[in-house]
């Protein structure tokens, strides 16, 4: 007899576990490595002069926090993750720094957010993770209000970004046991393939859906690239369960790999995504 789970019960259970965990530890590391999409993301924002921004998949905040600084004084601004300690960091951060942003834990896909509450719908790297991602565009169309806009930020292909696999293919001789990526599936790459992405927001009743290449240049400083390497993704979470000496070895052949990428004292690379835009149609 099969088990019916819940919508995203296994994302949640990772996201709220090791996952999350891990990037309340990389933070720091993470925010400025993705640093320039954040950029991307104020400036659509500040040229739309949105009043209302809810961020999808927002993480520990960075986003919805520099948008927030960047808004209207009376501006509502509010991030939405599935995950206890990534949310329970941005509050804090938000706390710090006096910020009207607000911070909610609930999964996107079936969160009752208020009705045409939002001017503009915005996520770096946070929509990729859904079990039902008609439904859950579906529900942030709901969310958005007539003639709203959507404009989140994926990545394409893991052809695309051999930065973002070097490490996978450099250690996959030492773990047999490391799964394979699935095509589609939640994770990183569900949204490599452009037909399917619009596809998707069509079905979720956006319009307008227009899917273009973003191609960005980013950073890691060259003594954070082992943590990196070793802490977060596939790797990292294999790592955690392989003995000291797998450990050992895994680091030895895998950061001879990153080589290409290191210029000086910074580790540079291209990250190969796709900035999605839609409008809510009116209802």
């Amino acid at each position: 007899m099969s088990i019916a789970l819940a919508p995203n019960e296994e994302q949640a259970a990772l996201w709220n576990g090791v996952a999350g965990i891990t990037w309340v530890e990389a933070q720091g590391l993470l925010d400025r490595m993705f640093e320039p999409f954040e950029r991307l993301l104020v400036e659509t924002a500040r040229a739309a002069d949105a009043r209302g921004v809810l961020d999808v998949g927002c993480g520990t905040g960075a986003t919805t926090l520099a948008i927030a600084r960047s808004g209207v004084m009376d501006g509502r601004f509010v991030g939405v993750d599935v995950s206890e300690p990534m949310i329970e960091v941005a509050r804090r951060r938000a706390h710090r720094e006096a910020s009207p942003a607000r911070f909610v834990c609930a999964d996107a896909q079936t969160c009752a957010f208020e009705p045409a509450a939002f001017d503009m719908i915005v996520s770096r790297f946070g929509v990729m993770f859904f079990d039902d991602p008609v439904r859950a565009f579906s529900n942030l169309r709901l969310a958005a209000r007539a003639g709203g806009s959507l404009r989140v930020i994926a990545w394409r292909s893991p052809a695309e970004n051999d930065f973002m696999t070097t490490a996978e293919r450099a250690a996959a001789p030492l773990l047999p046991s490391l799964a394979p990526r699935q095509a589609d599936a939640p994770g990183q790459f569900a949204f490599a393939d452009a037909r399917r992405v619009r596809g998707i927001l069509e079905r979720s009743g956006w319009a307008d859906t227009d899917v273009r290449a973003l191609d960005v240049a980013c950073f890691v400083a060259e003594q954070d690239l082992v943590a990196y390497v070793t802490r977060l993704g596939l790797i990292g979470r294999a790592l955690r369960e392989a003995d000291a000496q797998t450990r050992d070895r895994v680091i030895a052949a895998v950061r001879p790999a990153f080589e290409p990428y290191v210029q000086g004292d910074e580790v540079r690379f291209v990250a190969a995504c796709w900035m999605i835009g839609a409008r809510a149609p009116a209802r």
